[in-house]
């Protein structure tokens, strides 16, 4: 007998917490975002089962700029199907060379030479791999709260200890700084030290965007003590921001940078390390030094290359440009609005972060706006701080939509929160169960509430 999309989805459900994640499991459901992704066209995915509709502000960290399922992307790739499988990543195709010509048009600077690679981490790996190799230094200056991957030169540059710490010890010679603090940074640099390396905006530290006086005053400091540059582009590369890379708001290039996530179309991995001439040197002189078994295939080429022609043709570095700004002034209108919830909104371009006053908003906010129809994550780093990072192409009539979701959550969210604090502070509650625990009893009364009530609070769009 045929299965339903219940059993579908229970027997998914049950496999996923058997052989992959149980914990992350409890999480998602403890959120209500357990859902089984279907129809991911544009903006939103809906849950296989019941059907509701989301606006996915998550994103996988960026990856689905051109949007969920890109009809362009797809079609480009499902053509190259009939001709093309990975190729062998020792010969030249000219799907590679072709990609690589692109990226060294369209990338900041003199950034004229690119390595492929198959995912974020490796590329960070190659970056650090090539600021060795070129200086002959093994010391790297990464920043606190930073997040570069879980690969093995990337890893160590996290500065994040939980994602550290269970593999200690690491790749030796990393150093961590506070971000945005120059003379800090200074401080770390040596004479082993090869480079620098630093997210212009960090993702998963809550969204914070580096400030023109520390980038301006890292690359006058690289040159001034001969240590490379590296930004890591991952997450704020193709348009992200509101330009096709986040270097140009600053005016500045650096000497290394690595893309990945969305050059891939979120349908064919593939990641990129471009550099600029001198740093060459060491690839021309080591021509074998970093290979990469599954980087730049060629249906990952085809795919890279199709985004980056939809993004130039459809202008979408400027269309985020503007949409930044559209969701941005509403969402400080909202802040305003919801006096006490908002303790700051931090953005650039359409990597937007809103910080809350409490560490319970975070998971309370992941919540409701699940029940809202709008699929977003609270940052790893800070669970008072909720990014948003919705596919690029959202429309004025999408983002309304977005908005009106997020001022019904917000309301909830602020009549949820004071029954956490009031009931935290009752002396029964206060030495059994933390503030985190609490507000985990809270979603589940309030989920138990709007089975009993299905008129009651936000419901996701049908």
């Amino acid at each position: 007998m045929e299965k339903t999309l219940k059993q579908i989805k229970t027997q998914a459900i049950s496999d996923f917490k058997k052989h992959i994640n149980l914990t992350q499991f409890i999480f998602l459901n403890t959120v209500g975002v357990d859902i089984i992704e279907s129809d991911r066209n544009g903006v939103f995915m809906s849950d296989l089962v019941d059907g509701r509709k989301f606006i996915d502000c998550f994103c996988s960290a960026g990856s689905f700029n051109v949007g969920r399922c890109s009809s362009e992307i797809r079609a480009a790739l499902t053509a190259a199907l009939d001709d093309y499988d990975m190729g062998d990543s020792m010969f030249v195709s000219r799907e590679k060379a072709r990609l690589a010509n692109k990226l060294a048009e369209i990338a900041p600077g003199d950034l004229n030479h690119v390595i492929l690679t198959s995912g974020g981490g490796e590329a960070i790996d190659t970056a650090i791999k090539l600021a060795r190799g070129y200086t002959g230094k093994p010391g790297i200056v990464a920043m606190i709260k930073a997040y570069h991957g879980h690969t093995g030169f990337a890893l160590s540059a996290i500065g994040k200890p939980v994602y550290r710490d269970p593999f200690e010890p690491l790749m030796p010679n990393y150093t961590h700084a506070p971000f945005n603090d120059l003379e800090a940074v200074k401080k770390a640099v040596c004479d082993d030290t090869a480079a620098i390396i630093f997210e212009p905006v960090q993702g998963e530290a809550g969204i914070f965007p580096a400030t023109q006086e520390f980038v301006s005053g890292l690359r006058r400091f690289c040159d001034e003590r001969n240590v490379l540059l590296i930004f890591d582009e991952v997450q704020t590369g193709f348009g992200r921001t509101g330009k096709m890379f986040c270097a140009e708001h600053y005016g500045v290039a650096p000497d290394i940078m690595a893309v990945a996530k969305s050059l891939s179309g979120a349908l064919y991995p593939i990641s990129a390390t471009l550099f600029n001439e001198k740093v060459n040197q060491f690839v021309m002189a080591n021509p074998e030094a970093i290979q990469s078994g599954s980087g730049g295939t060629d249906l990952g080429c085809v795919a890279g290359l199709a985004v980056i022609d939809y993004m130039l043709k459809n202008d979408i570095p400027g269309h985020v440009a503007k949409m930044g700004d559209y969701i941005g002034d509403r969402i400080l209108k909202l802040a305003e609005k919801h006096k006490g919830l908002v303790k700051e909104v931090r953005r650039k371009g359409l990597m937007i972060g809103l910080e809350y006053t409490h560490d319970m908003m975070g998971p309370l906010m992941t919540y409701y706006l699940g029940q809202n129809g709008v699929f977003a994550i609270f940052s790893g780093n800070n669970t008072k701080v909720m990014r948003l990072m919705p596919p690029l192409v959202i429309s004025e009539k999408e983002a309304d939509m977005l908005v009106a979701a997020m001022d019904s959550a917000m309301t909830s969210v602020l009549r949820a929160s004071k029954l956490v604090m009031k009931a935290s502070k009752l002396p029964l509650v206060k030495n059994v169960l933390s503030v985190q625990e609490l507000q985990v009893a809270i979603i589940a009364v309030a989920k138990i509430a709007r089975k009993a009530f299905p008129f009651a609070g936000g419901k996701g769009k049908k």
